[in-house]
């Protein structure tokens, strides 16, 4: 398994209307393609406007492939042009859990 962290830095004063979006109908696209989301949050200190959030695949082809099918899917490209402007950065990062981590 590996774990996907994602972040994201919004423009100053959108992080509300981003996250209206995402519950609204991002969310329920993503799910249709990407599968496990563990877990979705804003940050309340360090770096602020900011939303993380980490989806679980089984392996990097698994990632890959599901991301591919989210790109091609035409709601999610309409959704996609409309919430991408209020980003200003966005940040990957692969975690693979260790043997003794409670998520496999």
């Amino acid at each position: 398994m590996i774990i996907e962290e994602r972040t994201y830095s919004l423009q100053v004063g959108k992080t509300k209307q981003y996250l209206a979006m995402v519950e609204a109908e991002g969310l329920a696209i993503q799910r249709k393609f990407l599968g496990q989301l563990l877990g979705y949050f804003t940050t309340e200190s360090g770096s602020l406007n900011q939303v993380v959030h980490i989806w679980a695949f089984e392996t990097f082809e698994d990632r890959a492939a599901r991301r591919s099918s989210l790109w091609a899917d035409a709601e999610w490209l309409a959704y996609a042009e409309r919430i991408l402007p209020l980003i200003e950065k966005m940040e990957n990062r692969f975690l693979i859990p260790t043997s003794f981590s409670p998520i496999q």
